[in-house]
């Protein structure tokens, strides 16, 4: 159990990763939300779900009580962040913040 652990929260951080050079790649405002929105959102469940793997062998029985505490915390960044990237988008599109066209290179 330990290393599916150490596999997720590897797995997570490169997602991370992945997450850092599509905000720093990606052309214009809307897409480098959707890297942020997506990848962050991936990484740190999968993350949260390999630190539940690593806690599930206590044998004093807090094991389960902090992998419900996780699986909150993984409740919670499941509604919150992709409803804080959809906030910023529309907030960018109020504001006048175009998309990048293809024709516009």
């Amino acid at each position: 159990m330990d290393l599916l652990g150490y596999i997720l929260i590897s797995t997570g951080l490169v997602f991370f990763l992945g997450t850092t050079i599509g905000l720093l790649r990606f052309p214009d405002f809307y897409t480098r939300m959707h890297a942020a929105g997506k990848g962050d959102t991936l990484s740190t469940v999968v993350i949260l779900i390999g630190c539940i793997c690593l806690n599930s062998t206590q044998e004093d029985g807090l094991g389960l009580l902090l992998a419900l505490k996780i699986l909150l915390i993984i409740n919670f960044i499941l509604i919150g962040s992709p409803t804080a990237t959809h906030a910023m988008m529309d907030a960018g599109n109020k504001a006048g913040v175009v998309p990048r066209r293809k024709d516009s290179e």
